[in-house]
């Protein structure tokens, strides 16, 4: 995000022209970057890729600016450069699952355009340009790294936010230290590519910025897709529920830490009544909208902590960490009751259900084996009911029916 300055291109030293090439060069690779992950679909990626599009369009300008007429190069310079940092910021926030910008920040990005416009024409005034534009610049570079912070998925790895929000903050130092230069007189500017010590300096640094951000968020990219695989790997995607494998593993950490702890954990088995004759009756895809709906209402009557699984098919598991046998037949009951409650359209069904509690010494595949037994005697009882394991193996110690 290269502020612009004077862009009417005076005499210069090759330094300040090479930047610009190396800006140029940057620029173009990271729009290529990005724009090989559109296809993923990742929020926030067209915004950044559309950027650092302008970004080199405005660069291009600048390069060629005595070659175009001295209005129309300034203007297609000033506005790529405070389009492209406002949609990269628009694409930070939509990447966080934030609202893009509103009306009032809208309207001072306007401001902003039109001030600069007026500082080169209506009064020129070129060290209060550069004051005013970078000043822009570091609202925009503080908002990218407030917003990384800030709104970090807490449960994603922190390094790749991290980063983004360093090069950020880097980069909004940087602009202030321009801004405040120019608009207290520390430094004079004459034009755009100036070649004095202080400019090349600050262009220096602020090209330099254009890749450490373009990495930052193709890091970013890449951890949503990694996220996406990763529930892919462990999220049943039809239910919501966990699969098979990663409902064991963390079954196991909890059945451990109770055990070190000394807390209680209890266990449900679940299974859909008659589910069977809903797919003979009216198809796999009834089956499907009736499981999708099953995992969903689950899901949504669970208490904080608690863990649901899909363990095949028909068939699903619940751990209730710091519940009892008692506080476990109830909350299975609860959930069996909404389900009867908020029935599937077309496909109304019911479960059955055996639960039962770790004991001293016990494991996950003994209380699994417990209360499967529990749930084949809900089977046997007519279904649609929940019933607890007996500590010898043999189901039957308590019911809960429908009332």
């Amino acid at each position: 995000m290269l502020s612009t300055d004077e862009l009417n291109i005076f005499p210069t030293m090759p330094s300040t022209v090479a930047l610009l090439g190396i800006a140029i060069m940057s620029c173009v690779m990271s729009a290529a970057v990005l724009a090989s992950l559109l296809r993923a679909h990742v929020r926030g990626v067209p915004r950044w890729c559309a950027a650092y599009g302008l970004f080199t369009v405005g660069l291009v300008v600048v390069l060629a600016d005595a070659r175009l007429p001295s209005w129309l190069g300034t203007s297609v310079a000033l506005a790529t450069f405070i389009a492209g940092s406002f949609a990269i910021l628009q694409g930070t926030r939509e990447f966080f699952g934030r609202r893009p910008a509103g009306i009032v920040e809208y309207g001072a990005v306007a401001t902003v355009f039109i001030a600069v416009i007026c500082l080169t024409y209506a009064k020129p005034d070129l060290d209060a340009r550069v004051a005013v534009s970078s000043a822009y610049f570091a609202y925009v570079r503080f908002s990218i790294g407030w917003t990384a912070l800030r709104f970090r998925p807490p449960q994603r790895p922190t390094y790749n936010y991290y980063f983004l929000a360093i090069a950020a903050m880097v980069g909004a130092l940087i602009h202030v230290a321009r801004s405040a230069a120019y608009a207290f007189g520390i430094q004079h500017q004459t034009a755009f590519l100036d070649p004095s010590p202080l400019n090349v300096a600050f262009l220096g640094l602020g090209i330099l910025s254009f890749p450490f951000m373009s990495i930052a968020m193709v890091m970013l990219a890449h951890d949503r897709l990694a996220e996406r695989m990763e529930r892919l790997a462990t999220i049943d995607e039809l239910t919501g529920a966990l699969v098979r494998r990663a409902f064991m593993e963390r079954a196991e950490a909890l059945a451990t830490a109770a055990r070190s702890s000394g807390t209680p954990l209890a266990l449900a088995i679940l299974d859909i009544d008659n589910f069977k004759a809903v797919n003979d009756r009216l198809g796999h895809a009834a089956g499907d909208r009736a499981l999708a709906h099953f995992g969903a209402t689950v899901s949504r009557s669970l208490r904080p902590g608690d863990l649901f699984g899909r363990l095949g098919g028909e068939e699903f598991a619940v751990l209730y960490p710091g519940a009892r046998e008692g506080e476990a037949l109830q909350l299975a009951n609860a959930l069996r009751a909404t389900i009867v409650a908020r029935p599937c359209e077309q496909t109304p069904c019911t479960f059955s259900a055996g639960v039962d509690e770790f004991g001293v010494g016990d494991t996950l595949a003994r209380v699994m084996v417990r209360a499967d037994a529990a749930l084949y005697a809900a089977k046997a009882l007519g279904r649609n009911c929940v019933v607890v394991a007996s500590s010898d193996d043999a189901p039957g110690e308590r019911v809960e029916q429908p009332g």
